[in-house]
């Protein structure tokens, strides 16, 4: 077996060595940034991704929604045409209030569907208004009517409606035509659209913020107020049961039983007149501190300054009352404010350990103020459940304000506000 020798190799100074080709590095094509992905929705204060000649899947969502626009348009136009004018004619009927109602609440349910159009193919991300139930749960069929018929977002769905046919077809046109004609620079075309079809989405189908912040407010307010008087109810309810109510079934058997023994046993007969007449001074003791838990009359008759006395002068704790104002409120503002004092008196006298309270009560502007300040202990906290986070619920319900400054070690400042109403004057006849 023979093999074949290896050639040496040349030395690199030989001039039979040929020169080695210089190998020039290939370029690299930098990297194109890859197109991002067309999300379902965008998030808040995000606009779409910047217009390329390329043809991304978000653009292609662009021209899907625009070539959609003219039977969108077609059909919202003609139901709005056909609905709004149909309903206003016939307002001197009695049909004519009811239809043109039903039409503002097809109009909502067709700006639902073009919210959801929009949140489909441009990533539009929009709000869906508070149902209009929720504006109003009353039985009655006129309330019901005249929240349908003064809701502004059924309005606003209308009018967007009318507005759009001659966008629809517009868009519509040139979209399909660019497909042919203005194929490399149609992307910038179509953002340039789709733009104003999302500054249209926004200004005329987007729930207002306030608004929509305000209703959920009022509902959980409602909510609150009805509670609290649920609750009061139950405790009247109880109190005459456990207190007077059992007194007075009491006193009736004792007189009873005295009445039988009037003739066989006078002196035990006027034993329990007189155990019966000490059962009827409780029983209008405790039918008085209801009557007072209730409203009491001291307020009536003269206000918060009398009756805030009166209720420092039976905690347990010297409370200085300072009331500045020059005219009276409105009922409703006089009891919230009489019986939130009259709570926070309460808890001082069972909480706070304090050695001096005191109440003052002024107005400023439009605002009824109150401020309990106590030298005790401290740590009041406004946790759920508590005394305090009740009250601060129910001034919440009537658009109050209620703030607890309790460090520990005290001393604890409550401050509270009331929206200040006048007190109605009331005309009185003579003669």
């Amino acid at each position: 077996m023979t093999t074949e020798p290896t050639p040496a190799p040349l030395p690199a100074s030989s001039p039979a060595a040929p020169a080695a080709p210089v190998q020039a590095p290939s370029p690299v094509a930098p990297a194109l940034p890859a197109a991002p992905s067309p999300a379902a929705t965008l998030p808040d204060g995000a606009g779409p991704p910047p217009a390329r000649l390329a043809y991304d899947a978000y653009t292609w969502r662009e021209i899907a929604f625009l070539l959609s626009n003219l039977p969108v348009t077609v059909i919202g136009f003609t139901y709005a045409a056909v609905v709004l004018p149909t309903g206003a004619g016939l307002t001197v009927t009695a049909i004519g209030l009811p239809l043109l109602a039903l039409a503002l609440m097809g109009a909502r349910l067709l700006g639902r569907l073009e919210r959801g159009r929009a949140r489909g193919l441009l990533g539009l991300r929009i709000d869906e208004p508070s149902p209009l139930s929720s504006h109003n749960r009353s039985g009655n069929f006129f309330v019901r009517l005249w929240t349908a018929l003064k809701d502004p977002v059924g309005w606003r769905s209308m009018l967007y409606h009318l507005i759009r046919l001659p966008w629809g077809v517009l868009t519509f046109t040139v979209t399909l035509t660019g497909l042919f004609v203005l194929w490399p620079v149609l992307p910038h075309v179509v953002r340039a659209m789709t733009t104003v079809d999302r500054a249209m989405v926004r200004g005329l189908l987007s729930p207002s913020p306030d608004l929509e912040r305000r209703i959920a407010e009022l509902e959980s307010d409602r909510g609150v107020v009805i509670d609290t008087a649920a609750a009061d109810l139950r405790r009247i309810e109880r109190d005459l049961h456990d207190g007077a109510q059992a007194r007075l079934v009491n006193l009736a058997m004792g007189l009873g039983l005295a009445k039988e023994k009037l003739l066989e046993d006078p002196e035990a007969a006027a034993a329990m007149v007189d155990e019966a007449h000490g059962e009827v001074k409780l029983a209008l003791r405790e039918l008085r501190d209801l009557a007072r838990g209730i409203h009491p009359a001291v307020l009536t008759d003269r206000g918060l300054d009398a009756a805030l006395s009166s209720v420092a002068s039976r905690c347990t704790v010297p409370v200085r009352v300072s009331v500045e104002l020059e005219t009276r409120p409105a009922e409703a503002v006089e009891g919230i404010a009489y019986f939130t004092v009259s709570e926070l008196l309460q808890n001082v006298s069972k909480h706070s350990g304090a050695r001096t309270v005191s109440v003052d009560v002024w107005r400023a502007g439009d605002r009824l103020m109150l401020q309990v300040h106590d030298d005790g202990r401290g740590g009041a906290r406004l946790d759920a459940g508590s005394g305090l986070a009740g009250l601060a619920e129910r001034l919440g319900a009537v658009d109050g304000v209620f703030v607890v400054d309790s460090p520990e070690g005290g001393p604890t400042t409550v401050t509270a506000e009331l929206p200040w109403r006048d007190r109605p004057v009331t005309l009185t006849k003579e003669g």
